[in-house]
């Protein structure tokens, strides 16, 4: 899609595929976006999605409406573009439902995006985009921490003032870790794809490489050369927990019989157009146990440095034992405590890179332009982590000029992972 092929309207009206945690997220954010309505939803539980387009319109983001399927949502003519998130296995048929749509002449979408990871293989992340591409879309890929206000800044005040004389960043640090997720698909190896490296760590090498890609280039500039990986059990796979994760989340989800990895780490080696090599160390985790969700980046270069740690908050509060404070995720995500002294993201969905990330994907299908992550940039994710899934299940580096990824499952999708 040119930047001429679509003509600028001044209100984008946006349908959410999704109705839960992740598109809370992205409702909270839409709260700092202009020229936007949400405009619809659709779940495949009724009851959550007229919730949410009560949200959504007591919000004065509406007036939000509640479709009875995906399909009628795209084909109302009251809808200009899609955000897909729901979970990873429907990914490649809601994308079909799209295509389906626009191609038969109904509707009028303008664009699509897609929560983090694209898909759960390569084939399927190559499919998602082939839809989107033959159905004449344009697609954003909505990877948040690229988005984060402080990436974004550090990752221009590098590039302008520590490149020209230092030479370029060699490399990217990054990690994401937590106690767990919150609904059951995401432990479930064949649903979701993978464990805590397809879950989490599709973060920590997009937004390594994002830092690492001089501003304006494509992020194709960096070939992908090699790739190391470890996975492993640290946690849920002890009884104790795998009884108490059953409780939570279901009979469905039995760390004793199929669990998934809940601790990942990986090196990518990568080489720019001039033979130059960067590298990303990428760590995720669900057996953190802190205050919550805590994210750390670093960018490292000749003559600099850039840092980020999320639980490094300016406001902070203290709450004595002496309250009896009720559980939940008021101060921050993946919240692990309600006492003691406590870090406060005052606004979240800002910080973690929602409301950036939002604000560019209306504006560019608003406009007609092409998003800065699209889903080609998916597709790189998703193969990215395959070269690091192949790597760990042969536990040596991987060379990608030597392996074909294309038809690639990770064990743990297989059912074929035990820990």
């Amino acid at each position: 899609m040119s930047d001429s092929d679509t003509p600028t309207i001044p209100v984008l009206r946006v349908g959410f595929l999704g109705s839960g945690f992740i598109a809370d997220f992205h409702l909270q954010a839409m709260l700092g976006v202009r020229n936007v309505r949400v405009a619809g939803v659709y779940s495949r539980t009724p009851a959550n999605a007229a919730a949410f387009a009560e949200r959504a319109s007591a919000a004065g983001l509406g007036p939000c409406r509640a479709y009875e399927s995906l399909e009628a949502m795209a084909a109302s003519g009251e809808i200009d573009a899609v955000w897909i998130l729901g979970p990873n296995d429907t990914r490649v048929e809601a994308m079909q439902t799209i295509h389906a749509v626009v191609t038969s002449g109904r509707g009028g979408l303008l664009g699509v995006a897609c929560e983090k990871p694209l898909a759960r293989n390569l084939a399927e992340a190559r499919e998602v985009l082939r839809l989107a591409e033959a159905a004449g879309l344009n697609h954003g890929y909505l990877e948040n921490q690229v988005f984060s206000t402080a990436v974004q800044r550090g990752k221009e005040i590098i590039w302008r003032r520590g490149v020209p004389g230092g030479g370029r960043p060699y490399l990217a640090r990054a990690s994401e870790e937590h106690s767990g997720p919150h609904r059951p698909w995401f432990w479930q190896g064949e649903r979701q794809g993978g464990g805590v490296l397809s879950d989490m760590m599709c973060h920590s090498v997009e937004v390594a490489r994002f830092l690492l890609t001089p501003p304006g280039a494509e992020r194709a500039s960096l070939r992908l050369v090699s790739a190391s990986a470890t996975v492993a059990n640290l946690k849920w796979t002890r009884p104790a927990y795998v009884e108490r994760l059953r409780q939570m989340m279901g009979p469905e989800v039995d760390y004793s019989r199929r669990p998934a990895e809940d601790f990942a780490r990986g090196v990518l080696v990568l080489e720019d157009d001039q033979g130059q090599k960067a590298m990303i160390e990428a760590s995720t985790s669900w057996a953190y146990v802190g205050p919550g969700l805590r994210i750390q980046i670093e960018l490292l270069g000749p003559e600099y440095s850039l840092e980020l740690n999320t639980l490094s908050t300016g406001l902070k509060v203290f709450l004595s034992r002496e309250l009896n404070e009720s559980t939940g995720e008021d101060l921050l995500e993946k919240q692990n405590a309600e006492q003691g002294l406590m870090p406060v993201l005052d606004d979240e969905a800002g910080i973690y890179g929602y409301t950036l990330e939002d604000r560019h994907m209306v504006e560019c299908f608003r406009t007609g332009r092409r998003p800065l992550e699209t889903f080609h940039d998916g597709v790189a994710v998703v193969e990215m982590l395959m070269a690091l899934y192949r790597s760990a299940e042969l536990e040596r580096t991987l060379y990608l000029a030597d392996v074909d990824l294309e038809a690639y499952i990770p064990p743990v999708a297989r059912g074929e992972y035990r820990g």
